[in-house]
């Protein structure tokens, strides 16, 4: 129901663009009139090679990458993306789907879930061009609590909405067959209830280590839950563990907690070969591909030392443009072999 709340909120937001935008063409022929032959190739050219990038919301990880993608590979008016600061990345599967002008997006893989049975083949029409960080599922209990199972019918806090937690975290818990108690508050006053005993647990999807657990003070007896990948999460999660190294005041030396991973990909809309769109990310491939590097220099963000580009994501197909640079980089590499 939300999925479809949501895709007739942007389809109206669609119409109402284009409703306000029929007297533009005459306008944009007013002024064109008054621009020199240079001023017209540059904003042809602009427009041509610009890149609308659904980042997040502003104090989220994605909409930071997207701004740091933007500083290396803006190159005037042949290559210019867009960061646009959004609803999260669960909302921006919506916003590439609907949203004008959006050609790529920051999402997480399993949000592609809430659509399988509203879009047809969603997994045909969203593809993903590279894995930029895994966000892992931390499950943190009071010290009463020792099983995941403990946790059915008592309060839970997935974070605000908007949130990867907040989508994804529910999501979990239903393949899980756990049923909680959710909340949706801010996660520091949740732990803060936490403390008080208020709430059970508090569910966080995000990339480790999590400041709240690694530099915060816990009494004996918090800790993380453990969540095994099997079967049900093959689709779209990775397996991953929480390690002493991420919270040594948590976790004993030595000793690691296994849990799953949500990829958080760029992805983009599957346009048609050949068209104006697809060239458009295609160019964004070549420039991003070619200047990663950069992205893992200092003065960037660390987790852009772990990105690869040939990591695949579960569940999805990758942009044509994007397997062929790979295909033509490894060519290169057998050719240049002895």
């Amino acid at each position: 129901m939300r999925c479809v709340a949501r895709v007739l909120f942007f389809m109206l937001g669609a119409f109402i663009l284009a409703s306000s935008s029929v007297a533009q063409p005459r306008a944009a022929q007013n002024n064109s009139s008054s621009l020199g032959p240079n001023e017209t190739d540059i904003r042809n050219r602009t427009n041509a090679w610009t890149v609308g990038l659904a980042g997040g919301l502003l104090e989220g990880a994605p909409i930071h990458f997207a701004t740091e993608i933007a500083r290396v590979v803006n190159d005037g008016s042949d290559m210019h993306v867009l960061p646009v600061v959004t609803r999260g990345p669960t909302e921006n599967v919506n916003d590439l789907l609907y949203l004008r002008g959006i050609d790529a997006a920051i999402i997480n893989s399993d949000s592609l879930e809430e659509y399988k049975s509203q879009v047809p083949q969603i997994q045909k029409r969203i593809t993903y061009v590279l894995s930029l960080f895994p966000s892992e599922l931390h499950v943190f209990v009071r010290p009463e609590i020792h099983t995941l199972a403990e946790l059915a019918g008592k309060k839970v806090n997935f974070n605000t909405q908007g949130t990867a937690a907040a989508y994804s975290g529910p999501l979990i818990f239903s393949r899980l067959g756990i049923d909680v108690d959710k909340t949706f508050i801010p996660h520091p006053v949740a732990l803060e209830q936490m403390k008080r005993g208020e709430i059970a647990a508090v569910v966080f999807v995000t990339s480790k280590p999590v400041d709240a657990f690694a530099k915060g003070k816990w009494d004996d007896g918090f800790k993380f839950l453990p969540v095994e990948f099997g079967p049900k999460f093959e689709d779209y999660y990775l397996a991953s563990a929480l390690s002493s190294a991420d919270y040594p005041n948590l976790i004993r030396n030595g000793e690691r907690v296994s849990t799953i991973a949500v990829p958080t990909i760029l992805a983009a809309f599957n346009w048609p070969e050949g068209s104006p769109r697809y060239r458009r990310v295609a160019r964004l491939i070549d420039e991003l591909f070619s200047r990663v590097d950069k992205l893992k220099a200092p003065g960037f963000d660390p987790k852009w030392k772990d990105v690869n580009l040939t990591t695949q994501v579960p569940g999805l197909e990758r942009f044509p443009a994007a397997q062929a640079w790979l295909d033509r980089k490894a060519n290169n590499k057998q050719s240049a072999l002895p």
